[in-house]
């Protein structure tokens, strides 16, 4: 095979993919006004029903034609050999490998992000804002974007630095050593992300005394569960969409309530909402989670130290002096359509354990509970009900909301 082979292969998988993807999202488009099921029509009105669709349809116009911005772009990219041009400027300022590589990579994340922050700012201040659900200052928006590319240069950075490191050291085991760094990490920011990250972006503060912590507190007794770490994070400072989460294990696992979701939930609802959390951590599944994560990182990390040191993949993208960092591009890019593939698998068993913790919480709880707080968050959000079957196995990693409602009722 020759690299001009290959590059064709690089453009062909890029297009097929945006193709898929466009298809899947006309597909999905093509059910926006389809019928509310029965089992669902109390969760919007004819005004409400209305607004939701021509949400749905604005958002689907935006992402055609975000996605072929990025499309064409990417291509225009590849053909007039602009990671040859990044290259080369990051090789004029040294010759160390691992410093060229974080030259490299500043300048292809940061340019990206560049290009991308104006379709970001028009979902943000346009969209979410002419749908009531913004609430984003243009001063959170530009801290959100200084921070976030602070953490991507320092924690990023770093990574990718012992990652190059420990290929010059020991090129065809590097991927074990970078597998353990990167199990380090994971586990780290599983275990302590609400600690170390959250508050760099939101404030946290424990639920205080009250009717809803003691039913909290009443609910976790009774299924054995110590849970004395509760928080409410301020999730309205950016949106009015409301969500929760679970996170960490053994003594640092907590609970996160969004203050959206306090004030649009009752203290049942909420109950019932934690309760299928619970359900979670009880069936092990973020443990699996985790070790899913772990294992098919370590799967792809070897797969990677078995190609990239062939120069092929560098001289795909137009670099004519072959080097880990143009390498790893070209592989990711060939690697996409496996990626692809192991996201619908674990889409599929994430929907799974999304039906068995909404059992724990209709077993140790009630169902009815959840089936209202699932239908006002879907109204406060104005979700789809009504998606197509090709686009929920593509892109849901949890079940719709009518197949979780049939289940609870069942």
């Amino acid at each position: 095979m020759t690299y001009i082979t290959l590059f064709y292969i690089i453009i062909f998988i890029i297009s097929i993919n945006f193709v898929i993807d466009k298809v899947l999202d006309y597909l999905n488009a093509k059910n926006y006004d389809n019928p509310v099921p029965i089992e669902l029509e109390d969760v919007y009105d004819d005004t409400e029903y209305k607004k939701s669709q021509a949400y749905k349809k604005t958002n689907y116009k935006f992402g055609l034609w975000s996605s072929l911005f990025s499309l064409v772009l990417t291509l225009g990219f590849l053909f007039l050999d602009g990671f040859e041009y990044v290259d080369n400027f990051a090789r004029s300022y040294s010759e160390n490998p691992v410093i060229v590589a974080l030259i490299f990579f500043g300048i292809i994340m940061l340019a990206s992000d560049l290009m991308s922050t104006p379709f970001s700012y028009y979902k943000t201040f346009v969209i979410e804002e002419r749908f009531g659900f913004n609430k984003t200052t243009k001063k959170t928006f530009v801290l959100d974007k200084i921070k976030g590319l602070i953490m991507m240069a320092v924690l990023g950075g770093l990574i990718l630095a012992l990652i190059i490191w420990f290929y010059q050291q020991t090129q065809e085991l590097f991927w074990l050593y970078t597998w353990g760094i990167v199990t380090l990490f994971t586990v780290l920011m599983n275990l302590f992300y609400s600690k170390l990250i959250v508050p760099l972006f939101n404030k946290q503060t424990p639920l205080e005394d009250g009717t809803l912590r003691d039913k909290i507190s009443a609910y976790a007794s009774s299924v054995g569960f110590n849970l004395d770490k509760i928080f409410i994070i301020d999730g309205s400072k950016r949106s009015t969409k409301a969500n929760a989460y679970f996170s960490g294990f053994g003594s640092e696992k907590r609970v996160t309530l969004y203050d959206t979701l306090v004030k649009d939930l009752d203290e049942e609802e909420i109950v019932a909402v934690l309760a299928h959390e619970v359900g979670h951590y009880k069936k092990k599944h973020i443990v699996f989670n985790l070790l899913a994560s772990i294992a098919l990182t370590g799967v792809t990390l070897y797969v990677l130290s078995v190609f990239i040191s062939n120069p092929l993949l560098s001289n795909a993208l137009g670099v004519e002096i072959p080097s880990f960092h143009v390498g790893l591009i070209a592989f990711g890019l060939l690697y996409s359509p496996i990626s692809e593939l192991t996201s619908l698998v674990m889409n599929q068993l994430s929907c799974k354990f999304e039906y068995q913790a909404d059992d724990y919480a209709k077993n140790t709880y009630s169902a009815e509970p959840l089936v209202s707080s699932l239908k006002k968050l879907s109204k406060n959000s104005l979700s789809n009900l009504t998606p197509h079957p090709a686009y929920v196995a593509m892109h849901y990693s949890h079940p719709t909301l009518l197949e979780r409602v049939k289940n609870l009722r069942k």
